[in-house]
């Protein structure tokens, strides 16, 4: 047996060491008091813990857009990054989502709310509201996420009339110990915990035990003439509680079914009518606590495609939310504690926001947005994603492909601006934070005057990510058919062309718009590709460097109003305003901006060498491309550009050296050849005519 190869033993022992330790054990009711001592945050309650969840997988801050980022969804730290989050927007919804989850651990409010993830196919919703049940999952394995209930134990040696099989039962909701004290006891020792509880919240229980606990404690304090410790030392076991979402354990996904076929039991229980036989139809033995409100009690209720219900059927959200009960048919009410969240799409949700009878449902609901990605760049990211978790065939997925398909993507979500000075595709730019210092763009107001004209919320509308996905998926597929080792943004193209209007989700009267919006990214793509060919036909690191070099010099002396050495002579001269001027005009920096111009590449300069780094001209996007126009112009007139045109040289050395170029950016070879054929043309067409 090798060493790389697993043995039953080793994997044996990694599943041991993932399960708690007491898992299996029962403990008495004297241990978990005693531990509620120790660590008072083992009694909380489902809001608080599922707050103090995101708090401990990690946290980080964006200081620009004031949003906490949880490293659940960040980064995923039990995935290895497989389901991460990109993009501003979808961190300030889950920004918000948490707020409201601890808002409710203090009790202020959102606790008695259903927790209404809306948004439109394909935003994300369903998949982080599985994240935060999968995280929750493991959050009750650590320790700091324990959580503990109890089973009741030889009841046929005092309840006479107890079925045999039912000799011990575990508590029907999975309830805290806590709940078999009395009212006033249990308050007495609440208040001991929340002297000790190090935390944004205190401690509060007030629920009943449920109907079916409640039979068991009246019939044994009956037995034990009313002796609390003889019943909890010979009838109550305390065991460690882990959610489950398989076993519906803390844990529910609740699906609607056909409307014909909706019934109330699935949510709050209903007859076990194998034991009617035994006890009667109305002994509380005889319900079986299986409804969705049931099973996720502890833990989180996640309702899917949720305003799909009927009107009726959602009245049962009502207790659930705001009186924290339900009310199972022909039984007793019971206590629940849990996060409810539901999950629901743009029309549906129109549907009933305008049902004046869905008045009372609605007031109890706090929507949180949840917007496709309106920056292309984060939802290029989305599809690197998508290709890192698959088994991609072996293919180069060439530059800006994902990027021109994210920009694509972000046209047809965000709102046309009103004012002239600023079209779409500047608009996205600025969402992206591609803004100069001299651009007339402010993309707070931006942000507010689309709030202003979208229906509900910009990004609520436009192409899904998986349209896009589904089509690169495609592309990549059609690639290699053809035997073509790389994706191209052309092709991605072609297959967004053929198959718009073949998608589902896209209404048809938005084709027209979605074509013109396609040509808009073919454009920009071709601005891009002619900037790589240029880069490759005259880029030269180390002359970028010296040019960099010189003119962050004159800058310096110019902001100083000092002389600088001619490299040359040897003597001291004024700073040399044709040079710097051949820079800045490279970046259409008007004569009036000059001087915020230099002083804002100084201070980066500075900011820099405070912090220990040297200067290079490749780390500031805007001086980087300034000098790199300024170096194709200088470099230009000594490019056979014939050789551009013709497409039977692509072995001699120059055109080699072209494509070496293009392949350091990224291309691979037949990519290389093909953005050559692509922008090499136009390149040369347009420094030929002039």
């Amino acid at each position: 047996m090798t060493s790389d190869i697993e043995t039953l033993e080793t994997l044996s022992s990694d599943y041991k060491a993932s399960v708690p330790e007491d898992l299996r054990e029962t403990r008495s009711f004297d241990w978990y008091l005693e531990a509620c001592y120790e660590d008072p945050k083992i009694t909380r309650n489902a809001h608080q813990r599922v707050a103090d969840m995101f708090d401990f997988y990690g946290t980080s801050y964006d200081e620009t857009e004031g949003v906490v980022e949880y490293r659940l969804a960040s980064e995923d730290p039990l995935g290895d990054g497989e389901n991460t989050f990109y993009g501003t927007v979808i961190h300030q919804s889950i920004h918000e989502f948490v707020n409201k989850v601890k808002s409710g651990a203090r009790r202020l409010g959102p606790e008695r709310r259903i927790k209404l993830l809306l948004g439109p196919v394909g935003s994300g919703k369903s998949h982080f509201d599985k994240q935060v049940r999968k995280y929750f999952e493991d959050y009750t394995l650590r320790e700091e996420g324990r959580m503990y209930t109890f089973r009741w134990t030889n009841l046929g040696d005092v309840i006479h009339d107890q079925d045999p099989t039912d000799d011990t039962v575990r508590s029907p909701m999975n309830q805290d110990p806590l709940v078999l004290l009395p009212l006033e006891q249990r308050q007495t020792v609440i208040d001991d915990l929340n002297e000790r509880l190090d935390a944004p919240y205190t401690i509060r229980n007030e629920q009943s035990l449920d109907p079916e606990s409640e039979f068991y404690m009246d019939k044994l304090l009956a037995h034990y003439d009313d002796d609390l410790q003889q019943v909890l030392a010979n009838h109550v076991d305390v065991v460690r509680l882990v959610a489950d979402e398989n076993k519906r354990q803390c844990l529910e996904t609740f699906e609607p079914k056909d409307k014909k076929n909706q019934d109330e039991t699935e949510l709050t229980g209903d007859v076990n009518y194998s034991k009617i036989a035994i006890y009667g139809e109305s002994d509380p033995r005889a319900f079986d606590y299986s409804g969705a409100f049931c099973n996720a009690n502890r833990g989180i209720f996640s309702g899917e495609e949720l305003l799909k219900l009927q009107r009726e059927f959602l009245y049962d959200f009502l207790h659930a939310t705001q009186e924290m009960t339900i009310k199972p048919k022909n039984n007793p009410r019971i206590d629940i504690d849990q996060v409810i969240v539901g999950r629901t799409n743009m029309p549906e949700y129109k549907d009933k926001k305008g049902d004046e009878k869905m008045e009372a449902f609605n007031d109890r609901t706090k929507r949180i947005d949840f917007p496709y990605v309106l920056s292309y760049e984060q939802e290029s990211q989305i599809y690197d994603k998508m290709l890192a978790n698959a088994d991609v065939p072996d293919i180069n997925v060439e530059p800006h492909t994902l990027e021109m398909a994210g920009l694509f993507g972000v046209l047809t979500r965000i709102e046309e601006p009103d004012t002239e000075t600023v079209d779409l595709l500047s608009k996205a730019k600025a969402y992206n934070g591609e803004i100069d210092e001299g651009d007339d763009l402010d993309v707070k107001k931006l942000r507010e005057e689309a709030a202003r004209k979208a229906e509900i919320g910009e990004g609520m509308v436009g192409v899904s990510p998986r349209f896009i996905g589904d089509e690169i998926a495609e592309a990549i597929m059609d690639s290699k058919h053809r035997s073509r080792g790389f994706l191209s943004p052309l092709t991605v193209f072609n297959f967004f062309e053929e198959n718009l209007e073949h998608h589902g989700s896209i209404p048809e009267e938005n084709f027209d718009r979605y074509y013109r919006y396609l040509e808009m990214v073919r454009e920009e793509y071709r601005e891009r590709a002619i900037e790589d060919v240029r880069h490759a036909l005259a880029y030269d690191v180390d002359e970028i460097q010296r040019q960099g070099e010189k003119y962050m010099d004159h800058v310096m002396a110019y902001i100083d109003d000092d002389t600088i050495e001619d490299s040359l002579t040897g003597r001291e001269q004024e700073p040399d305003e044709t040079f710097l001027r051949s820079v800045e005009e490279k970046l259409n920096v008007p004569e009036d901006r000059k001087n915020d111009f230099r002083q804002e590449v100084s201070n980066w300069v500075s900011r820099r060498a405070r912090e220990g780094d040297t200067f290079n001209p490749q780390d500031n996007e805007r001086l980087r491309r300034a000098l790199e126009r300024k170096l194709w112009e200088d470099k230009k007139h000594n490019i056979n550009f014939s050789a551009l045109v013709s497409a039977n040289e692509f072995d001699d050395d120059e055109r080699s050296a072209w494509i070496d170029a293009l392949m350091e950016q990224g291309y691979s070879e037949a990519g290389a050849k093909e953005v050559l054929e692509f922008a090499g043309a136009e390149v040369a067409k347009a420094e030929i005519e002039d």
